[in-house]
Order: C-alpha cells, then structure tokens, then sequence
C-alpha cells in the first residue's frame, strides 16, 4: 500500500475552478444538519478560533488540508505516506472545490466523492488506489472529529475496500525449523563458522523489525542489564518518526548469540556494520541450505513473527505496536494477519 519516485501537486497549484461540486448533504440522525447556501453563524468558540489562525467549523477544505498536512509532515508517516495522502485530498478539492466549508461535507457527499471517482472522474481509480483514498478520507475527518474541528466524522460509516492483494509469504513451522537449522550448519562450519546468519534470524523472528530498523540498531540499544529479560530500543533519530520508536523483548538465549558474533566480527557499536544487500546475501545462502520455496526475505521474516505472535494470542494493538505501524497501515495489515494466522477451515 507505489512509486515512490511519483511527483504529486503541491497546495500551491489547486485548480482555478472547482470541477464538481458537492452535493447538497442529507441531515441524518449522526450529522450536522447544514445548509449549503447559508453557512451557520460562527459560535463564540470559532471566533476565537480564527483570531488565533486555528481551524474551526466554517474553516475551507483547503485550510483543513493545508494543516492536516503539516500535522502529517511532524507525524511518524513515512515521507511517501505525506505525499500520496495529500495528492489524494488534492482530488476531495477538485471535487469538492477549495472554499467548500469542512463543515458542510456530510457522508452523503463523500459517497458521492467515492462514486465520481471510479465512474465520472475520466481518469481510472484501480482497487488499491480507492482503498488508500477511502483510508486518506478516513484519516483526514477523524483527525479533524478528534481536534474538535468539526462535530460529527462523515467518513467514519464509510466502508473501507481492501484492494484484492495476495497474503505476503511467510514460512511454516516445519519451515522456521529448517530455516534455524540451516544456520546453524553455518554456525558450525569446519572451515568459516560464522554466527552472524542465525542471529540475524532469531532477531527477526522475534522482533519483527523491518530492514531499515535492523541495520539502525546498535549495540548501545540493547539493554542486557538483566540477563533473563534482554530488550531491544528501536530508535529513530528523525523527529518525526519518534512515536515509532518501541521497547522489545529479545530471547534470552539470543545473548550467548551476540557475544559470540561480537567476538567473530570485532563488532563496535552497530550492531550490522555492513549494507543491507549484504545482509539479503546472507538470508538467501540460508535459503539455499534450507531448501526452501520461495528466497527468504526481511518481510517474510516479519509477518511469520506477526503471525506467530497472533497465533500465540497477543493483541491487536499490542501487536500493532510491536510491529510499529500507523493506524492507516494497520488496516491493511491487520485482516491479512488475522487470515493468516486462522485455523485450516
């Protein structure tokens, strides 16, 4: 949930004129009942709202995206995540046109939106773009529900379709064991022993951590101040990506592992002190010995701990920490997860 080499327009080149625009809402029973033509006089609370430069009910579309996408920019979202999410509510203004008060778009009319989309736009919307705009829309209005800008979420009933995407590989139990096997054969080599291959492989499978926090981590992260419960900081030095940052459980047993890869790689302080293709070299060798379908990767390595960790009863949300995933892309990961991790029907 991609190119990311994919420029998008930026707020500075909204169209001139609005293309479409929004069909009068229905009142119902969970939204505010709003006329188009006479904007409701601003409450006492919106007034000083707008002397401060803050948003508030009868604030435009354009200034509610303009700030939501500056709260992304200092949010834990990826770069890529900011820009696709923006290009997409750059579509909602061309719909919607840039003036249209944020208080005035009721449900009905994002209906309308998710309709002109895949029929009326004239340019084609595939399963898992509708699925990031829907999760786009979902995020936008909850976030201006949660900062009390607006009452009523009109995207909350919204119904999110997950594009029709395969269920990521992930290796089986027989497979997990023949994948530490065959490190092992590697620990043990007559000629070269090297560790490196099944402590990167524990680490993983009990972590979960992606590439990129794997070949961040050094030794200074890990507290092994109480041998029987090590743990693992996953630390980000960029700001915004602070509330990723996470505590993790290593296996007991993965100290012995280090301090025998320390002593075989004259390790300092990063714990990887190569790059990560190197790595991949490492996991495919371990493939090859293992005998394995499909060539072992990081994702692999990741969902099977997502999965084995489901199967073993942790929690969603625990869970969704753990693997240190925004609420947008938990939605898309979670159901895949949950299927996977399903008893055999």
């Amino acid at each position: 949930m991609t190119t990311h080499d994919q420029q998008f327009p930026s707020f500075d080149n909204l169209p001139a004129e609005p293309k479409a625009s929004l069909a009068e809402p229905k009142a119902s029973p969970a939204e505010p009942k709003a006329s188009l033509a006479e904007p409701a006089p601003r409450a006492p609370l919106d007034e000083a709202r707008a002397r401060a430069g803050q948003l508030s009910a009868p604030s435009t579309l354009a200034q509610a995206i303009d700030a939501y996408r500056a709260h992304m920019e200092k949010s834990a979202l990826s770069p890529h995540t900011v820009k696709s999410f923006s290009y997409d509510l750059n579509i909602l203004i061309e719909f919607a046109t840039p003036a249209r008060p944020i208080a005035q778009i009721a449900y009905r009319d994002l209906e309308n939106f998710i309709n002109w989309l895949l029929h009326d736009r004239g340019v084609p919307c595939n399963a898992k773009s509708l699925s990031r705009r829907i999760t786009t829309l979902k995020a936008f209005f909850k976030w201006l529900t949660e900062t009390n800008v607006i009452e009523f979420d009109p995207a909350a009933p919204i119904t999110q379709r997950h594009a029709n995407t395969p269920l990521p590989d992930i290796l089986t139990d027989d497979q997990v064991q023949q994948v530490l096997a065959a490190a092992q054969q590697l620990r043990h080599h007559a000629d070269k022993p090297d560790v490196r291959p099944h402590l990167l492989i524990t680490l993983l499978l009990k972590t979960g951590i992606k590439k990129s926090e794997c070949m961040a981590l050094q030794l200074d992260h890990l507290d092994r101040s109480n041998p029987e419960e090590p743990v693992v900081w996953i630390r980000y030095q960029d700001p915004r990506y602070h509330p990723k940052e996470r505590k993790l459980r290593l296996d007991p047993t993965w100290l012995r592992l280090l301090a025998e890869y320390q002593q075989q790689h004259s390790i300092e302080s990063a714990l990887f002190p190569c790059t990560a293709r190197n790595l991949e070299y490492v996991l495919a060798e371990v493939s090859t010995l293992a005998d394995l379908p499909k060539q072992l990767s990081f994702e692999m390595l990741r969902w099977t701990c997502a999965v084995r960790d489901r199967r073993g009863g942790m929690a969603e949300e625990t869970l969704r920490h753990k693997l240190g995933l925004s609420e947008e892309r938990w939605q898309e990961a979670w159901p895949k997860i949950e299927k996977l991790a399903a008893p055999a029907l």
